[in-house]
């Protein structure tokens, strides 16, 4: 009878030995799997965004520079802005629904009338109604609904005001504007470095969020010139 249970149990152990085995392998190849999904997410979200700014020779790679410059201000600001691939989505496809707009609003090059400012302010919710059933964008849809909010309750498309903008959304309007004041764009032509921080944080308690224009105030020119070259 002991033999028999010493043959039972070498048995056992050998069979659980394959079954560890087996599970190792199925777990490199789903992780191999989920790297290369992964991936193809990538690809497609940048395709998509090079898409939307090969329409606007002014903003070349301005979604992948608005990108850089809003994880480093997260980073420095300490708010819960996580960096994972959804938030990144996000930044990139910020103006997607901007693909909704017409050409003779989108590169007007003086103001816009009023009902060419209600087309206008309409791209963030064609945004969402475009990436909202793509099941991979998950949180990006906030930066791409709410960039447009201000701290003061005045922007756009829900008039979100302080902390109830989410804080992916608040440090993105800043990068947008740092971004947007250092390019040319067909309205006006690019301001200095020094005269774009000056004009942001005039705006902090009222446009921005004050946390994320002290964090810009602290990081010198080097953290974000990298990123425009």
């Amino acid at each position: 009878m002991a033999a028999r249970t010493t043959v039972d149990t070498e048995g056992l152990q050998r069979q659980l030995e394959r079954y560890a085995h087996d599970l190792r392998e199925l777990f490199k190849k789903e992780r191999s799997w989920a790297t290369e999904l992964e991936r193809s997410y990538v690809a497609t979200v940048r395709a998509l965004s090079n898409a939307v700014e090969a329409r606007d020779a002014y903003t070349g790679k301005h979604a992948e520079r608005v990108t850089a410059y809003a994880l480093t201000l997260a980073a420095a600001a300490g708010l819960e802005v996580e960096r994972t691939p959804q938030v990144e989505f996000g930044f990139l496809l910020h103006d997607v629904g901007k693909v909704g707009v017409p050409d003779s609003i989108l590169f007007k090059p003086g103001s816009l009338t009023p009902d060419e400012y209600a087309v206008m302010i309409q791209h963030p919710c064609i945004g969402v109604d475009i990436l909202g059933h793509v099941e991979f964008i998950g949180e990006g849809l906030e930066i791409v609904r709410h960039h447009h909010e201000r701290w003061d309750g005045r922007g756009y498309p829900d008039g979100l005001a302080g902390e109830e903008i989410p804080a992916a959304a608040r440090v993105f309007a800043v990068a947008d504007a740092l971004d947007a004041l250092t390019t040319d764009r067909p309205y006006r032509r690019a301001t200095d470095w020094l005269s774009a921080r000056h004009e942001i944080i005039a705006g902090a308690g009222t446009q921005f969020d004050p946390t994320v224009v002290d964090a810009l105030i602290a990081l010198p020119d080097r953290a974000f010139r990298r990123f425009a070259r």
